[in-house]
């Protein structure tokens, strides 16, 4: 079958023909090997490693800061109103809280260095 779809029996093409057909088919075979020596090489593989290593970087980088924004948006609505005043009832507790934690590990610090 010649390149154009139609069967042609091999006894009917001429040798140019013939020739021509060989020198397209070492033409395609040489671009090919070209585009598989490139793939294989090292440097490129590295590059595509890199690449996929970079891209799931930033993705994980992605996910934490949405996973964190949440957080801090679920911790900012429980102590701030919705008019965007302090909720007292809840930021006073908090504030005790933290001071007492405070308190308590500056007291055992000073307990370790006597």
């Amino acid at each position: 079958m010649d390149d154009g779809g139609i069967d042609v029996p091999e006894a009917a093409r001429s040798a140019a023909e013939i020739e021509e057909r060989l020198a397209r088919r070492r033409e395609n075979l040489a671009v090919t090997l070209d585009e598989i020596a490139v793939r294989v090489h090292p440097a490129t593989i590295v590059g595509d490693v890199r690449a996929r290593a970079a891209g799931a970087v930033d993705r994980t980088a992605g996910k934490a800061s949405v996973a964190v924004t949440r957080t801090v948006d679920g911790v900012r609505a429980q102590l701030v109103s919705a008019d965007g005043g302090p909720r007292l009832d809840r930021v006073i507790p908090v504030a005790v809280l933290a001071v007492a934690v405070t308190g308590l590990l500056v007291l055992s610090s000073r307990r370790r260095r006597r």
